[in-house]
């Protein structure tokens, strides 16, 4: 039987960039084993939930809850802030985040980016952070490209290397903001065979995506997020098989036409 507590439980959170409010009152919760993709037009709130999850951005209202520990805040709205930085950076090293732009280190070769944070961050012992880094490179399928730098891979290689930095901080969830939307499509698919790979061992992770295959493919639970809020949400089947909303059907047909 799976863990009640969610690894990841957002309660009621509201994010609002001056006057203008981004996410007007969402709860999402991804349970160990859950693969949950957010969709939605660019502007929805899908990226910005996943910044606010792992605390880059500040909410101004609601809970985040990590295995059933609230991030303890001190004030109110635009002057919310997390007040417990220890807690901060335990939470963000336990839930890795890949970026869209790979966010490689360019003076680094992509073993020493694969290495860097589980050294310095989580002051693990070297060689044994080497060998780990090299399982992962060969496990998103670039292990001969250890000593090469970022510059010298594709694009596809270049996220592959960016989900192979993330494993090895041996996260509790793995959360990806639009992993695949700056590669062509032939690219686009390594990216996605890993990701397939990494639901199919029953790792926790959110997927912000424009891939509706992919969506479908992978996710245990779809949200679709719709000005801010979700409009629907449910298994993948049923949210694209038979949406009940009629701005999903609408942004299914303009996103899924042939």
């Amino acid at each position: 039987m799976s863990n009640p507590t969610p690894v990841i439980d957002i309660k009621g959170l509201h994010k609002a960039y001056g006057a203008l409010e981004v996410i007007k009152g969402v709860d999402i919760s991804a349970h160990r084993g859950d693969v949950i993709s957010l969709i939605g037009s660019s502007g929805s709130g899908k990226s910005t939930i996943l910044r606010c999850a792992n605390l880059l951005e500040d909410s101004q209202q609601g809970e985040i809850l990590f295995k059933g520990e609230p991030v303890k805040w001190k004030g109110t709205g635009h002057g919310r802030h997390p007040s417990d930085a220890k807690q901060v950076l335990r939470i963000r090293t336990n839930l890795s985040m890949v970026f869209q732009q790979f966010n490689l280190w360019a003076h680094l070769t992509v073993l020493q980016n694969v290495m860097e944070a589980p050294v310095t961050v989580l002051g693990r012992n070297k060689a044994e952070v080497e060998e780990k880094a090299r399982h992962y490179l060969n496990k998103v399928g670039i292990g001969d490209k250890a000593d090469v730098y970022p510059a010298q891979m594709s694009g596809g290689q270049q996220q592959r290397a960016a989900i192979a930095r993330g494993l090895a901080m041996e996260p509790e969830a793995l959360l990806f903001d639009e992993p695949t939307s700056a590669l062509d499509p032939e690219l686009e698919q390594e990216v996605v065979r890993v990701i397939k790979d990494l639901a199919s061992e029953g790792r926790t992770m959110m997927i912000v995506t424009h891939d509706m295959k992919m969506a479908h493919d992978v996710s245990d639970h779809v949200v679709f997020l719709h000005e801010g809020l979700i409009e629907e949400e449910g298994a993948p089947d049923t949210l694209f098989g038979a949406p009940k909303s009629e701005r999903l059907r609408q942004f299914l047909s303009s996103t899924m036409a042939v």
